[in-house]
């Protein structure tokens, strides 16, 4: 299955390690630790009067603890690149697929292949579709054989209540669409024609929600996609930084001025996304004035 395909090394989050977990595990010891293995401030940090910020479940007891730690998260995710299956190829072109299955006929594909060259280029699907007919089902059907993932459906879509989980800037730019949470543990993410694994990982390890990827129709996915482009997401910093140091800095400022009750570093291809919980997480879907996002990117 795809999923387990791009799980990796981070698949064992889960949604019992949600963002209030970090903050009741920092107050259940008489005198917290600070996360930085390497703090020299000894029992001194006692006297510091700050119960916050708490980065990935642990308390920094000072601003160079904070830097420390962020510096750590960015270290793991540039080591964790090819974790995630960031490419897929197919062993079956699509119009084989459909021909294997007998959707469509050696003439058809044909013709359409023709349209697709004369054209110079364009989705054979849509030329399928187009010039010869076939069912828009029948395509999405065939993409996700070539996927291994499942065709989902828009019931109950209402994209209002799901903008909290993933920032605009990402169902944006890599075509991505939140359908529904089921159960208070899945997050069902819908694709139009090929699936974003190492989103998904991602998704999945900033949540702790468990996410399952299929297709939508095209015809259904376009329409929605633009509804919930257009609906309110949380406030979303972007930051771009000459060098690795630097960004390390810039993340660690936004911890610090902030001084969330739990943070979280997730790589989304080559963006870093910086999650911030203002308050306790009271379900699987946080409120819109609870979290702060920032995504940063690196020149180098």
């Amino acid at each position: 299955m795809i999923r387990e395909k791009m799980m990796g090394d981070f698949g064992k989050t889960t949604a019992a390690n949600w963002p209030g977990a970090a903050r009741a595990a920092v107050s259940a010891g008489l005198f917290p630790a600070c996360a930085n293995p390497r703090c020299r401030s000894g029992w001194m940090h006692i006297l510091r009067r700050r119960e916050t910020p708490v980065f990935e479940g642990g308390w920094c007891c000072s601003p160079a603890c904070t830097a420390v730690c962020v510096e750590a998260a960015i270290r793991r995710e540039m080591d964790g690149r090819g974790t995630a299956m960031d490419s897929h190829h197919h062993r079956i072109p699509l119009g084989l697929t459909m021909l294997q299955q007998g959707w469509i006929t050696l003439s058809e594909l044909r013709a359409a292949l023709a349209a697709q060259k004369a054209a110079g280029g364009g989705k054979l699907g849509a030329w399928l579709v187009r010039k010869q007919g076939v069912s828009e089902e029948l395509v999405t059907r065939a993409l996700g054989l070539q996927w291994g993932c499942p065709v989902l459906g828009m019931e109950f879509h209402a994209p209002e209540g799901l903008t909290s989980l993933v920032p605009r800037f990402f169902i944006d730019a890599f075509g991505a669409l939140p359908l529904r949470v089921a159960a208070g543990k899945i997050l069902y993410l819908g694709f139009e024609d090929r699936l974003d694994p190492a989103l998904a990982l991602a998704i999945e390890r900033m949540t702790g929600l468990r996410v399952e990827c299929g297709l939508v129709r095209e015809s259904q996915f376009r329409p929605a996609h633009t509804h919930m482009l257009e609906a309110r997401f949380p406030s979303v910093e972007l930051i771009e930084a000459g060098t690795e140091p630097a960004l390390t800095t810039a993340l660690a400022n936004a911890v610090e001025r902030f001084r969330p009750i739990e943070a979280r570093l997730v790589r989304v291809h080559d963006c870093f996304w910086l999650r911030m919980w203002m308050g306790p997480q009271q379900g699987p879907i946080p409120e819109l004035g609870s979290i702060r996002d920032l995504i940063g990117s690196t020149c180098s």
